[in-house]
């Protein structure tokens, strides 16, 4: 069922207090009150050589395509009073150099066949738009238990670990951060991972950034990782008990058969900036 997005009006005070949205709170004001408008946003911009132009018929009669459209004019078309382009958009403000490398591996392998086909790397490259968490670890075991999608060692033994710095997920996908706005929905992100030396500081987008315009990740989506981000501790209303971690829809098996890339590896990623 497709998902709908509540109106603006309507959207329950605990949709922007919980995160992933409570995140974004430097945006606080594009999120809350009044639809912004275009103008708005390229307000927000930090960077001259995009902006946000309104969706139009007569933008569209450039006949580019949306990709397309960005790369050879720095032009986002945005849906006014829209969600799911307004957090597009917000996306676009904080991680610039990630939506870049997207949408330049998007038209290389636009190049290859044509705007009516899709690549394995078109679909890697749009469900991490979509649906993608950057998710930094320090500490190996973690990865164990996903592996293993043991997301009751995972969640709750390891639940610690969410708050002390070992594992830190941060939200990339628009669509995410959309269904996010119905607090009860179960969220499930597509993960690139980043492995980190204990202690060590990263930015963790700058290096998937390298790694996806270098052609390191998102060549097929077999490399996303499943992340139930309901089960992160403070994520979702009921995960206080560890029954939900039992019981709750989100929370899949592993299927036979499947198995993760390694994670990319931030101090080799770090050489090539």
């Amino acid at each position: 069922m497709r998902f709908v997005a509540p109106a603006r009006e309507a959207i329950d005070a605990n949709a922007l207090a919980r995160p992933p949205l409570s995140q974004w709170h430097e945006y606080a004001e594009l999120l809350r009150g009044d639809w912004p408008s275009v103008a708005a946003l390229n307000a927000y911009s930090r960077d001259a050589a995009i902006r946000f132009v309104a969706q139009t018929p007569e933008l569209l009669a450039d006949g580019l395509h949306y990709e397309q459209r960005i790369f050879e004019r720095g032009a986002i078309a945005t849906r006014e009073r829209n969600w799911h382009d307004l957090l597009n958009a917000l996306v676009w403000l904080r991680y610039p150099k990630l939506k870049r490398a997207l949408n330049a591996r998007q038209v290389g392998e636009i190049e290859k066949v044509g705007p009516k086909h899709r690549t394995r790397a078109q679909c890697a490259l749009t469900h991490f738009d979509e649906a993608g968490v950057i998710v930094a670890v320090r500490d190996p075991a973690l990865l164990a238990l996903w592996d293993a999608h043991d997301w009751h060692g995972l969640f709750w033994r390891e639940r610690a670990a969410w708050s002390d710095g070992r594992i830190e997920a941060s939200i990339f996908g628009h669509a995410l951060l959309e269904h996010a706005l119905r607090p009860a929905q179960m969220l499930t992100g597509k993960a690139l991972v980043v492995l980190l030396p204990q202690n060590a500081f990263v930015e963790n987008a700058r290096d998937v950034a390298v790694a996806i315009k270098d052609g390191q990740a998102l060549n097929d989506p077999q490399e996303l990782r499943p992340l139930p981000l309901s089960g992160v501790p403070g994520w979702h209303a009921d995960n206080e008990g560890e029954g939900f971690y039992r019981e709750a829809p989100c929370f899949m098996s592993l299927r036979a058969g499947r198995s993760y890339p390694v994670p990319l590896q931030s101090r080799d990623l770090r050489m090539r900036i």
